[in-house]
């Protein structure tokens, strides 16, 4: 059984609860992730939700989410989603946006609502989607994406859509985005 990492209001765990039933109208604060792959020259890879997700079936959003482990720290999490999402390994981790928040809602009142670190990394081939995670992907450039985003013709997930707004204001080259600090990620997400 998945579980995921509860977490209290800073960021440090408070317990754990099955994946399979943590998201309903009332969803406990929990650790999670996103991630932002690149090709070498910037452009974002970008998922579609398998249609069978509980959140956000079908709904076009960043390269890879996913929730760490009880005792997993948010980069190794990062590393096993991406194998078992897009069939990718070896992609080098850069931390981004180490304190970001956010809560969702979706139509039929399931509610996101997670500390969710921000990583991206370089991908310089295709991957092989798992068909269980991930419905279709698409190489964007990112100026463009990020544009259409924050100009709300782009229809994407709620959290991506405000990781691209604080993501903008990192550069135009997210080749080149500064790193964040681990001391500012929430507790639960450190490395031991």
């Amino acid at each position: 059984m998945e579980e995921v990492v509860l977490l209290d209001e800073s960021g440090v765990a408070v317990g754990t609860a099955a994946k399979s039933s943590v998201h309903h109208a009332d969803t406990p604060l929990h650790l999670a992730f996103s991630s932002y792959l690149f090709d070498p020259a910037g452009r974002l890879l970008l998922t579609r939700r398998a249609l069978h997700k509980k959140t956000w079936p079908g709904v076009w959003t960043n390269s890879c989410c996913g929730h760490p482990s009880p005792g997993e720290s948010a980069a190794a999490a990062v590393t096993r989603r991406l194998a078992d999402e897009l069939g990718v390994a070896g992609v080098e981790l850069s931390l981004v946006l180490p304190a970001f928040r956010y809560r969702a809602v979706m139509d039929n009142g399931v509610v996101e609502n997670e500390m969710c670190p921000v990583f991206t990394g370089v991908l310089a081939h295709d991957p092989t989607p798992n068909p269980a995670e991930v419905d279709s992907v698409e190489w964007v450039v990112w100026a463009d994406f990020a544009a259409a985003v924050l100009a709300g013709v782009r229809p994407i997930s709620p959290w991506c859509v405000q990781q691209v707004e604080q993501l903008a204001t990192l550069g135009d080259n997210p080749l080149t985005w500064p790193h964040g600090s681990e001391s500012d990620l929430p507790p639960a997400a450190r490395p031991s």
